[in-house]
Parts: C-alpha cells; sequence; structure tokens
C-alpha cells in the first residue's frame, strides 16, 4: 500500500476514488464512500444507521460496485426469504466460517449470533467446533450439515437430506441451509482474499 490515496477504474466504467486503510483490508484499497453510485452510498447508509458503524464488508465490496450489488441481493434473499430462523442462519455461517478460519465472518456474525440468540457465549463455542456447544441435536444435525458441505460437498448423499427431514426440516429449509453455507464460502474467500479486517465494534456486540 502507497498511504495515498489512489484512483480505481473499473472497466469500461467510472473511475472512483480510494483510500488506503489497512483498518478496513489490507490487500487493496478501499474506495472512498462519496466517490461511489448513489444506491450504493444509500445502502451503506443504511446499514451504518442500522448497526452504529459501518461494517467493513461494506466498502470493502464496493471495491468492484457491480460485484457488490450481486454479492448483497443474494445475502438479503438468503435472510429475507427463508425457511429458517435468523439464529438458524448465524450459526451456519460461524460453523462455516469456524471451519474456513475466516476472521472476519467469525467476528462479525458471531455478534449477530450472540444478539439473535440472546447467547454470549455460544458464537465462540460454535466457531471451535458446533459439535460441543451448548446447541439441541437439531441444530447439531444442521451444523453436521452445513460442515460436510464446506469440508466434503462430493460426499453429501441422500441420507444427508433424509436426516435432516428426521429433525424436521422441510426441503426448502435443507436448500436454504446449503444455500447458506455455500454463500458464506464465497464470502470467506473474499474476505480472506482481502484480508478484511472486523470491526472493533463487533467484539463487544451481544456479551
Amino acid at each position: 500500500m502507497t498511504g495515498q490515496a489512489a484512483n480505481f477504474q473499473a472497466e469500461g466504467g467510472p473511475t472512483y476514488d480510494m483510500v488506503d486503510s489497512d483498518t478496513i483490508m489490507s490487500r487493496f484499497d478501499a474506495p472512498d464512500i462519496d466517490s461511489l453510485p448513489e444506491d450504493i452510498q444509500e445502502r451503506i447508509e443504511e446499514e451504518t444507521d442500522r448497526a452504529g458503524f459501518t461494517p467493513n464488508i461494506f466498502q470493502a465490496m464496493a471495491y468492484r460496485p457491480s460485484h457488490f450489488r450481486a454479492f448483497f441481493a443474494y445475502h438479503d434473499a438468503l435472510v429475507e426469504e427463508t425457511a429458517l430462523e435468523r439464529e438458524e442462519i448465524e450459526m451456519i455461517i460461524v460453523a462455516v466460517s469456524g471451519v474456513n478460519d475466516c476472521l472476519y465472518c467469525i467476528v462479525a456474525h458471531g455478534a449477530l449470533l450472540r444478539i439473535y440468540a440472546d447467547a454470549p457465549k455460544l458464537a465462540e463455542q460454535v466457531a471451535a467446533n458446533h459439535r460441543t456447544a451448548d446447541i439441541n441435536e437439531t441444530h447439531r444435525a444442521m451444523l453436521d450439515f452445513a460442515v460436510k458441505l464446506t469440508e466434503s460437498p462430493a460426499r453429501i448423499e441422500d441420507e444427508d437430506l433424509e436426516r435432516l427431514e428426521e429433525y424436521g426440516y422441510s426441503r426448502r429449509a435443507i436448500w436454504d441451509i446449503g444455500s447458506v453455507a455455500a454463500f458464506f464460502n464465497l464470502s470467506n474467500r473474499l474476505a480472506q482474499l482481502a484480508d478484511i479486517r472486523p470491526n472493533e465494534e463487533f467484539y463487544d456486540l451481544g456479551r
């Protein structure tokens, strides 16, 4: 990093002002929010108002505005149009991110898991080893599936889906479990590529 502001021009597109900030991501310069397209500025402002700070993932993903739009459109579909409870979604994210050693998602979604589950110790337990976490057998089966899909996707068999059905998950819910796991495997890898850093605020939320 140069320590100076830079410019980035998307191929065939506009130029965005960049800021050199290792507190956001260390391997790429983050875009200056004020130089971004209006719709992206509005989304970032909404998230900032909701959280009380700007989660670094938003400014990081804005490095490629078209990717930002696609990424958050899919994210929103996963959390808004789902057969799962939000607590279950965050459990899946934290378990998958723990397997992938993704610091940003462990910390950021660990905070959300603590809040939605109202359980201040749960995130660390799930990230370290969901099999010994203080969760019920239904959620343990859900996380077994998500982790298997992460670690050994070619080994997923009909029996894995049937086991989840035995615990009461519908086929639509099973699709959603797999979709969340798959999406956050993508998110983990992007966060690791760019070395996106967790906001300090996340560490204390939900304690």
